[in-house]
């Protein structure tokens, strides 16, 4: 395939356009939202340039200090996945130079390796979305981003989604030309790193010095990297799969994947999760369910903050919900909570509670009692707006996938009704769908959820 060709690919976007440098010295793979060497569509298009030009490629991982929400907690996640990023694209003959904050600078890399061509992977995020823009204004070569993180490409969906309903027949009309196998390709030249250029040890603490915040703790029980995200994978599809349709609203069975922050992180890619879960010996129901959630849910989510400006605001909301809350604005709350009571888990709730020790304890909580958790907020924060906020806030700070389209997308779905539709009217949620303690505890073994995270939070003490 020629570079021209190759530049069509819908999962490519042309931020800077022209011809490679032909002096150029490499093919530069800028890593962010894709840490990994295997089923990464963007390190795939850096390789397939490099040899169709003839040249080594190298890949730049550069973590920073200034994520907004970031803590020490999501940073040791992230630093215990570069091993096996840097042995994977060893295997690839793909180079790897890891640097950090303050030398993070990609502009620089490049004088220094002089590339003929920069590959980025793409994130909707506006903080990282305004970086690929700076980029492509600073840079003097062609800037090509991918879509490496979604089956589907974004853009083939066109705009924002009203639901699932919508965006499901999209989805699957384009699933048989993008759910397909890759091959791993290698590097027909390897990338011989100049003795000058200097890079990081992947074993290396690069938080060392950093200023971050370090009052929420990493967790002994998670650790990134690719090769553990394929063990949860495998495990989930040989003893989870199979009973996933019936157990995956029981939180105190554990049983959903826990793949979510691997995602997240970028440690394991959609195409591999997908691909194991259809060769599964599970009933083909059980995969259905779980690719309904992991495909049409997910890129949903991915639709909405690529789309929607305002995904970590109120302001997202539906017209219908805009109404239906001003109707309610000036209900009475009996009950209401600060930061400080909601996020040390003092309510009067015992389940509230306890999925709030859960995130913190653990860094991830259940879907389910996501779903719980977020309602609540907004029954016992003052307004709308300051339960979005706070319900952002606190996933943001202690889930290992916070941060992330997904975890925007559900708590728009419980506070502002996004992605759903008008429910009964009842004061202070409108129309938005409710959720009771008696409801959501006949649904699963509460009493056992609560207990195990008590168990949980005796073991922390």
């Amino acid at each position: 395939m020629n570079i021209q060709t190759l530049s069509l690919d819908p999962r490519i976007t042309v931020r800077k356009p022209g011809a490679p440098n032909p002096e150029g010295e490499c093919v530069l793979y800028w890593m962010q939202r894709a840490q990994r060497a295997l089923d990464n569509p963007a390190l795939d298009v850096a390789v397939e340039l490099g040899n169709e030009l003839g040249k080594p490629v190298v890949a730049f991982l550069a973590p920073v200090p200034f994520h907004p929400h970031a803590n020490l907690r999501h940073y040791r996640f992230l630093a215990s996945g570069i091993p096996d990023i840097e042995e994977g694209l060893s295997k690839r003959n793909v180079g790897f130079i890891l640097r950090t904050y303050p030398d993070h600078s990609l502009t620089r890399f490049c004088e220094q390796v002089c590339p003929a061509i920069v590959i980025g992977d793409e994130n909707p995020l506006r903080e990282a979305e305004h970086w690929r823009v700076r980029a492509a204004q600073d840079l003097k070569v062609p800037l090509w981003t991918v879509d490496a993180d979604v089956v589907v490409p974004s853009r083939l969906l066109g705009k924002e989604h009203y639901g699932a309903r919508t965006i499901r027949p999209r989805l699957q009309a384009l699933l048989p030309q993008f759910l397909v196998p890759t091959k791993v390709v290698k590097a027909r030249i390897p990338w011989n790193k100049p003795r000058t250029l200097h890079s990081l040890s992947a074993h290396d603490d690069f938080t060392a010095g950093w200023p971050l915040d370090r009052s929420v703790s990493p967790i002994e029980g998670w650790h990134g990297g690719t090769k553990n995200a394929l063990r949860m994978l495998n495990d989930f599809v040989n003893y989870g799969l199979r009973d996933y349709p019936k157990d995956r609203n029981h939180p105190e069975l554990s049983r959903t994947s826990r793949i979510s922050p691997y995602l997240h992180f970028g440690h394991i890619g959609p195409l591999t999760i997908a691909h194991a879960v259809q060769a599964a010996s599970a009933p083909a129901a059980a995969k259905q369910a779980f690719l309904e959630q992991f495909i049409v849910r997910r890129e949903l989510s991915v639709n909405f903050v690529r789309y929607n400006s305002y995904y970590d605001s109120f302001e997202c909301l539906e017209p219908w919900a805009d109404r239906s809350f001003a109707r309610h604005s000036g209900d009475r709350r009996p009950i209401l909570y600060d930061e400080k009571q909601l996020e040390q888990a003092e309510t009067h709730d015992p389940l509230w509670n306890a999925a709030q020790k859960q995130m913190v304890l653990t860094g991830w909580m259940h879907n389910y009692m996501r779903m719980y958790w977020a309602k609540k907020i907004l029954e016992w924060s003052p307004s709308v707006a300051s339960a979005y906020q706070r319900a952002v806030w606190l996933n943001d700070r202690y889930e290992l996938d916070g941060r992330d389209p997904n975890g925007y997308a559900g708590i728009a779905w419980a506070i502002v009704g996004k992605h759903d539709r008008p429910w009964f009217e009842r004061p202070v949620f409108g129309q938005v769908r409710y959720m009771s303690l008696a409801s959501t505890g006949r649904k699963f073994d509460s009493k056992s959820y609560i207990a195990q995270i008590g168990n949980l939070e005796r073991a922390h003490v």
